[in-house]
């Protein structure tokens, strides 16, 4: 509920006004959709549409498409959307028969865009799925869409990372707020810019700030009576 109303100030990684507007368009309800919320708030996705496909596939106003059977398992959790550099790797084996180290210099040579590169890597592409009796069509669909992507795509393994501190702050905010108001204020207490930043959020919240007590302050800031 909190990071679908967006109340994110303080929150890792969530804070800023854009990433704001996102979560209240995004509603995420897993944390597989805090995960993608990271890698999608980026210049690339946003400019791409890309954003914009994944919350209408997500609230069911757009199609969700997996290409194949096979690939449903891969890209459940995303709608069907291409996000992650680990998609790339995965379709990859899954359809183009690669191994996995194979996979991981097929997402290098796509991160460099070398035209020769991609060219001979979408021959071993289409080769391997012709192997694995796939339609070749829909290896040319595949390998246009992990090119698109390509360029794009966010590593999974380091959005997961940002998402479970975003969800543990957000956690934190939700079930101690005077706990963690607190603690947020004293780690900036020496930029006065981000403390009011942080004194408005409490008043939103509806936490009492008390004025400085030479009786019964403490250097940082303490929640009273806790």
């Amino acid at each position: 509920q909190l990071l679908c109303e967006a109340n994110t100030t303080a929150v890792f990684q969530l804070e800023s006004r854009g990433m704001k507007e996102l979560l209240k368009k995004l509603r995420p309800s897993n944390f597989e959709d805090v995960i993608a919320v990271l890698a999608l708030y980026r210049p690339g996705p946003l400019e791409s549409g890309m954003v914009d496909d994944f919350v209408n596939r997500k609230h069911g106003r757009a199609a969700v498409d997996y290409f194949h059977p096979d690939l449903e398992h891969t890209l459940k959790s995303t709608y069907g959307v291409i996000v992650y550099q680990e998609h790339v790797m995965l379709i990859s084996q899954i359809i183009g028969g690669y191994s996995l180290g194979s996979a991981d210099l097929l997402r290098r040579a796509m991160g460099k865009k070398k035209p020769e590169e991609m060219a001979k890597q979408r021959e071993l592409f289409q080769k391997g799925a012709a192997e694995k009796g796939h339609d070749p069509q829909l290896a040319v669909k595949l390998f246009d869409l992990m090119e698109k992507f390509a360029g794009y795509g966010f590593n999974k393994s380091h959005s997961a990372a940002y998402a479970l501190i975003a969800y543990q702050t957000a956690y934190l905010k939700t079930h101690y707020p005077s706990e963690y108001m607190a603690a947020v204020l004293s780690a900036d207490m020496d930029h006065s810019d981000k403390v009011a930043i942080m004194i408005a959020e409490c008043r939103r919240m509806k936490i009492e700030l008390l004025a400085p007590d030479i009786n019964k302050s403490d250097y940082q800031f303490t929640v009273h009576g806790a």
